[in-house]
């Protein structure tokens, strides 16, 4: 047995240093002479029946916070390009029917480790995507069940990319910006100082991603999100969603009241564009990438800009504004535009939407949905 192990450790220490580095054979002895290899670790290379290595033009991939706002569109891209069977949902709730019809869920918490490998090993995953997260105003509200979600939650799971040769995607947000930071534009490096739990775990995970990245070769790879825009789910408990109720209620009682000012610029996305983002950047040869860390950018307005262009469309709109102090405290304390020029430089990055084609579109699809549900329109 112990003959053994002396055998199957190197070929550990070497497919990680082949896998995790990426197709530019980047090489960085130092910082794994300094890495210490895990009973569990040893454990993972010496039970698989089989060695193969992460294939990038054929990934297997867990989402995990599956059935928020992003992960089941996301989901639905990567299936197109890497077929049903590759592309694993989960979540720690359970989904409505057309889900489990669509590709594979299974039940994930992302405080349970051992699930979490179970998950990785027995799918042969190869990609990453973390979407388990309480956003800014919900975390408010509990700052210790977003602390054990949005800290404890992403240790786990960069550990398990760790261990697992994992290309690993976290996604961050405009909340990891503060008070103090540059506002109009906001650079990708700069003072952050956010002042909400999740804007705190989210720079956490910048960092610390960063750091298992130039130690250990980890392939962690991030996006600051914009505030996104999405007609297929209902707001989530952050401080931008009143871009997405707006359309609702435009089309349903067609009057919005917004819990910010009427002149508070914020940089907002549609959801079409940060897929395509997030899918475009876990595709990214990583020899391109200068930053571990990005913004993206797509667009910037104010809620009395929304409701202008909406009333293009919709006329009767109404929108009256009741500032709620605890979203508008800390809308103010983020950027109203984000600097992108180093995603646009490294791998390409564009966005498509604007603020025109944005509100088009969510009309549109949003009027779809409530016919289609036998529901009055306005």
């Amino acid at each position: 047995m112990l003959s053994g192990v002396r055998v199957w450790v190197p070929l550990a220490a070497t497919l990680f240093r082949t896998s995790c580095l990426g197709g530019c054979n980047r090489m960085r002895s130092p910082q794994f002479r300094g890495f210490s290899w895990s009973p569990r670790l040893i454990s993972r290379w010496n039970t698989r029946d089989s060695i193969d290595l992460p294939n990038e033009d054929n990934p297997r991939i867990l989402i995990t916070g599956g059935l928020g706002q992003l992960g089941v569109g996301l989901a639905e891209i990567l299936r197109k390009q890497y077929g049903k069977e590759n592309v694993i949902l989960s979540d720690i709730k359970k989904p409505p029917p057309e889900v489990y019809q669509c590709g594979p869920f299974v039940y994930a918490d992302v405080l349970d480790y051992k699930n979490l490998r179970e998950l990785v090993v027995n799918y042969r995953i190869t990609w990453l995507v973390h979407y388990s997260a309480l956003l800014s105003v919900v975390g408010e509200a509990n700052v210790a069940l977003a602390r054990k979600i949005n800290i404890t939650g992403l240790h786990n799971v960069l550990d398990l990319a760790l261990e697992s040769c994992l290309r690993l995607f976290v996604p961050s947000t405009i909340g990891a910006f503060g008070p103090t930071s540059p506002r109009d534009p906001a650079p990708d490096l700069c003072v952050q100082r956010p002042r909400t739990i999740y804007g705190v775990s989210k720079v956490h995970g910048e960092l610390m991603g960063e750091y298992l990245h130039h130690k250990y070769g980890l392939d962690f790879r991030c996006l600051r999100y914009p505030g996104v825009i999405s007609a297929n789910t209902q707001p989530g408990g952050g401080t931008t969603d009143y871009a997405v109720q707006i359309f609702h209620d435009a089309l349903s009682t067609g009057h919005h009241e917004c819990y910010l000012r009427a002149d508070t610029r914020l940089p907002m996305m549609h959801i079409g564009d940060c897929h395509r983002a997030t899918v475009e950047f876990m595709q990214a040869p990583e020899c391109q990438l200068s930053l571990r860390t990005y913004n993206i950018a797509a667009m910037s307005f104010t809620p009395e800009e929304v409701a202008t262009e909406i009333r293009k469309h919709v006329p009767h709109l109404k929108v009256t504004y009741n500032p709620d102090p605890v979203r508008q405290t800390i809308a103010d304390s983020w950027p109203v535009r984000f600097d992108d020029s180093n995603a646009r430089r490294d791998w390409g990055w564009k966005s498509m939407y604007g603020l025109e084609e944005l509100v088009s579109d969510m009309l549109s699809s949003i009027h779809d949905k409530r016919t289609s549900a036998g529901l009055p329109v306005s």
